[in-house]
C-alpha cells in the first residue's frame, strides 16, 4: 500500500454507495473536514447511498447535502455527480491521492473488480488501480456468498484494499460513536492519515 504523501496537501476522493452505514460515511467526512493535511475531497454518493442517507442519517435530497450531512458548511468537501463520467476524478492526470469508498456494496464492488466503469465511482476506483494510488473499498454485507467472495478477491489483486466495516471492541467502546469513530481513525491511518486520539495496542 502506498501511503500518501501529505506535506504538499491530500486530495482525497470519498464515495459512498447503497450499503448500510451511513454513519462511518458522516464521521470520516468530519474527520477530514477537520483535518489539516487534507486539501480537498471529491465526494461522490451513488443513488441508493442518498436513499440510505435519508433512511439512517435523515437526509433530504441533494441540495446542501455537505452541510446536511456534518452540521456546517464545507469549503474543502465538494460534491459530485456519479453520472459524471467526465468529472476531474475521471481522468489519471488529476492529482488523486488516494479513494475510499464508505460503505461499499457488493453491486459496486462487483462493478469495480470486473472493470465495469460505467459511472464515476467505478470509473474512479479504475483510475485509482491503473495509477497505482490507493483504493480503500470498505465493504458492508452479511452473509457473504462466493460471488461476493471472488470479487473481494479480484479487487484486491488488482490493488485494491479490502477494508470490511467491522468495528472493534478491545479498546473498551462507551457508544456507538466510539465503535464508528475508531473504525474509521483505522480506514485513514491505512493510508498515512493517523487521527489524534486513535486507539493504540499496548502489550
Amino acid at each position: 500500500m502506498h501511503i500518501v504523501n501529505t506535506a504538499a496537501g491530500v486530495n482525497l476522493t470519498v464515495a459512498t454507495t447503497g450499503a448500510s452505514g451511513a454513519a462511518f460515511l458522516k464521521q470520516l467526512l468530519l474527520a477530514v473536514e477537520h483535518d489539516q493535511r487534507v486539501r480537498t475531497v471529491n465526494f461522490i454518493p451513488s443513488d441508493s447511498a442518498l436513499r440510505v442517507m435519508a433512511e439512517e442519517l435523515g437526509i433530504s435530497g441533494r441540495s446542501n447535502l455537505v452541510q446536511q450531512i456534518l452540521g456546517s458548511p464545507s469549503e474543502k468537501i465538494h460534491p459530485q455527480s456519479n453520472d459524471d463520467i467526465g468529472a476531474n476524478v475521471a481522468s489519471g492526470s488529476y492529482p488523486t491521492d488516494a479513494m475510499i469508498v464508505i460503505p461499499c456494496s457488493m453491486g459496486t464492488l462487483a462493478k469495480i473488480a470486473n472493470g465495469l466503469a460505467t459511472q464515476l465511482i467505478e470509473r474512479a476506483a479504475d483510475v485509482c488501480l491503473k495509477e497505482r494510488h490507493p483504493l480503500v473499498l470498505c465493504v458492508r454485507e452479511t452473509p457473504l456468498n462466493k460471488i461476493h467472495i471472488r470479487n473481494m478477491g479480484l479487487a484486491a489483486d488488482a490493488g485494491a484494499t479490502i477494508f470490511p466495516v467491522i468495528p472493534a471492541f478491545y479498546f473498551g467502546p462507551n457508544t456507538l460513536d466510539d465503535l464508528v469513530r475508531e473504525y474509521t481513525n483505522r480506514v485513514l491511518a491505512h493510508i498515512g492519515l493517523q487521527q489524534p486520539g486513535a486507539y493504540h495496542w499496548k502489550s
